[in-house]
């Protein structure tokens, strides 16, 4: 484990190398000047040229990415042009919103795809199955970005049982959870069914039914926990894009978190934030499939890394 650990560590380096390279070279290929968007339309050039020096938007971009690569080494993402603060910092401030809306949004998409899949297995073929794959398939056919206002049109327009927008209580985040867990849900809830089909295949749930265990029991002590592995995997796997996913719902819900302060950072062109953010959710994305790796031991003892 310790060996296979450290491999997959180190081949992270790579990875993340690459990502901060695309990632400054496509920032600074996007048309328009930082400078300009901070001071507004009506600045002279001098004035721009001098916050440019001040911000090194002067220097060559080679200085400018070998200073990036230093800045990473030493965990110093740089400081906002927009805030003036460190990167970290604003990174942080946001963070907690962000990882409440994602753990809520997988929280949902379990409590609903779960029981879904577990259904559509046992009840293949008939009525159950049906009516479940197709509200699978409606919740994968249904973008973030024409889910989340339909919910709030319905909810809090006309009916006004929640808020709109904003956070502050738990009734703030039912809506945004919502519109984030229903595409992972669907996914997860197709994966559930077919991994599950698979074990029920197998002879030891006909020999746990042969010693007396219920229907039930044979599921979901036996066959359940053996099927779990690619559920896993797709939980695992799905964390990173409910984390890209949360870029458009925070929007929408004006939810507080690191998807909106991405959004904004790339409105005033303030290229450290931005460069912070995506890193920020490549390097969870990383960590995240190493967690699931690193599951399957836990879920199936017949899996070894060495």
């Amino acid at each position: 484990m310790g060996g296979y650990l450290v491999r997959r560590l180190l081949l992270t380096i790579p990875v993340l190398l690459g990502v901060a390279t695309l990632v400054f070279a496509l920032i600074h290929l996007v048309p328009g000047d930082p400078a300009q968007a901070m001071l507004g339309e009506g600045a002279s050039q001098e004035e721009i040229q001098r916050l440019r020096t001040s911000l090194g938007l002067d220097r060559p971009l080679l200085t400018q990415y070998t200073g990036f690569l230093g800045g990473l080494v030493r965990g110093d993402l740089g400081t906002s042009f927009r805030y003036n603060t460190p990167v970290t910092q604003q990174i942080m401030s946001r963070l907690g919103n962000t990882a409440k809306l994602a753990l809520a949004a997988m929280l949902v998409a379990i409590l609903f795809a779960v029981p879904l899949g577990i259904i559509a297995a046992v009840f293949r073929g008939r009525a159950p199955d049906h009516v479940a794959m197709t509200m699978a398939l409606a919740g994968i056919s249904m973008p973030n970005f024409w889910l989340g206002p339909l919910l709030a049109i319905l909810f809090a327009v006309y009916l006004g049982w929640l808020p709109v927008s904003g956070t502050g209580s738990l009734a703030h985040l039912v809506l945004p959870a919502a519109t984030l867990g229903a595409a992972l849900s669907a996914i997860l809830a197709r994966m559930t069914r077919a991994s599950l089909l698979e074990e029920l295949r197998e002879l030891y749930v006909l020999a746990a039914r042969a010693r007396g265990l219920s229907g039930a029991r044979a599921v979901l002590r036996h066959a359940f926990r053996n099927s779990l592995i690619p559920v896993v995997t797709i939980i695992g796997l799905q964390f990173g894009a409910v984390l890209t996913g949360t870029i458009i719902t925070e929007t929408i819900f004006a939810w507080p978190g690191l998807g909106r302060l991405l959004i904004q950072a790339i409105n005033f062109r303030d290229y450290p934030l931005v460069q912070g953010c995506i890193l920020f959710i490549a390097v969870t994305y990383v960590l995240m499939n190493l967690l699931t790796d690193l599951t399957y031991g836990l879920l199936d003892p017949r899996i070894r890394y060495e």
